[in-house]
């Protein structure tokens, strides 16, 4: 269960991802993050509908989506879920959270909730039985290339024991927000299992991918 790497794909530009893509799959990435924002839920916009179909087409690598949109349950239709893919909606951005898990659920995907820096573990309580894996922001969401929120450690550790006391072990940890190489040992120690890489790991044009991603799995 444990380490598995899911590059951000919104810190590839644009005319690499395919050299990105291809380096990912030879060096058995396990997905590939992408990030879809609507400048409301957060104050960016980023990755879309094209961009997804468009990504399926070239690579065998399953998606890891993040969507950061009010009302996803409305939405989903629109992202074409295939079977496999991870699929996260924020627990903030709805007031009908199950209705879209159920929803992703019948398409096939993995079932993620998606928790802010200053959202308590607690409102996963009774979403844990439609749950594969938790989300946990450790910045706030929007943008890349920010620091740390040092208490996104804690959270870690507390929503792997929250969710082992409540007797599902088998969800999973992901974490979103500044892995970096710093990072990266006390996150694993934290007890997360999926790890969002972005610019402060993965994506350096000054290091082979091939070097990155064996340093990233010495480290989880």
């Amino acid at each position: 269960m444990a380490g598995k790497i899911t590059p951000s794909m919104m810190c590839a530009p644009l005319d690499k991802i395919g050299c990105y893509v291809k380096a990912f799959e030879e060096n058995q990435v396990e997905y590939l993050h992408i990030d879809v924002m609507d400048g409301q839920f957060v104050p960016n916009l980023m990755l879309g509908t094209a961009y997804i179909s468009s990504l399926r087409k070239i690579t065998s690598i399953p998606l890891d989506i993040h969507l950061m949109i009010v009302n996803p349950e409305s939405k989903l239709d629109w992202f074409d879920i295939q079977p496999g893919e991870y699929v996260s909606i924020h627990y903030e951005s709805t007031p009908h959270v199950q209705r879209a898990l159920q929803t992703i659920k019948s398409k096939g995907g993995k079932t993620m909730v998606a928790l802010n820096p200053g959202t308590p573990i607690e409102v996963l309580r009774y979403l844990l039985p439609d749950l594969d894996g938790v989300l946990l922001m450790t910045v706030n969401p929007g943008f890349a290339g920010q620091k740390l929120i040092p208490q996104g450690l804690d959270k870690i550790r507390d929503t792997r024991k929250f969710l082992d006391d409540m007797g599902y072990p088998q969800i999973e940890i992901e974490v979103d927000g500044n892995v970096s190489w710093e990072n990266i040992p006390k996150m694993a120690a934290a007890g997360t299992d999926l790890y969002v890489a972005g610019t402060s790991s993965l994506f350096n044009d000054k290091v082979p991918v091939e070097e990155s991603v064996k340093r990233f799995r010495s480290l989880i």
